[in-house]
């Protein structure tokens, strides 16, 4: 095993979990799951602790709010006051009015399936955060965070591997080309591969941490 193999799997054993696992999402290629994804891609995408992020999908969830009809349905308020609870004080309002408009776009649009909106992209990378984009809230670096998770379920787009997951690649002193990351890092999933990378971009203890590791 060479260096930049060590270093990857010191990564992957020690901060090898996806950010939908830790929001208590067991992702699957159905309606609900994704939508639950989507919701976390948006709260991760803002400038607040992803700790912040994960904790308000949680609580977004545990307020019923799972699915774009009920995430429309609900009042503006109760959205803010779940996002309160979640710690996502700093911008629930902004972020409440986004998900109510988000949801129903998704409703009117795909019918609330995200899997038709994969379909309508014909599973290319490209087209697929070209469309993400056109919900409200969510820029480029959140349609990065739904399709670094999403590849699990699906595998068309993978590697996905963005600017940010490849800037913590650049930390561990790691080879900037997705497939040869892949390539690397063999039977890890490529989405636990990307969240750990965004993990070392993010957090220069996880860097320490993995380099220690591969001495």
């Amino acid at each position: 095993m060479n260096r930049d193999e060590r270093v990857l799997r010191a990564l992957v054993d020690a901060h090898g979990r996806t950010y939908a696992e830790e929001a208590g999402i067991r992702l699957r290629d159905t309606p609900q799951p994704l939508y639950r994804l989507l919701v976390l891609a948006h709260l991760l995408s803002a400038r607040i602790r992803g700790s912040v992020a994960v904790a308000t999908a949680r609580a977004l969830h545990e307020a019923g709010l799972r699915d774009p009809r009920r995430m429309n349905g609900a009042d503006r308020q109760r959205r803010v006051d779940a996002l309160g609870r979640g710690g996502y004080r700093r911008y629930d309002e902004r972020t409440a009015t986004q998900l109510g408009e988000a949801a129903g776009l998704l409703t009117e649009r795909w019918g609330g399936d995200l899997r038709r909106l994969r379909q309508e992209a014909g599973g290319e990378a490209a087209a697929l955060r070209r469309l993400l984009q056109e919900f409200p809230g969510m820029g480029p670096t959140g349609a990065d965070i739904f399709l670094r998770e999403a590849q699990r379920v699906w595998p068309e787009v993978a590697p996905y591997l963005d600017r940010k997951a490849l800037q913590g690649a650049d930390r561990l002193g790691l080879p900037q080309d997705p497939d040869r990351l892949a390539e690397l890092a063999g039977e890890t999933e490529p989405a636990v591969l990307a969240a750990a990378l965004v993990r070392a971009a993010l957090d220069r203890d996880v860097v320490r941490d993995c380099l220690g590791r591969a001495r």
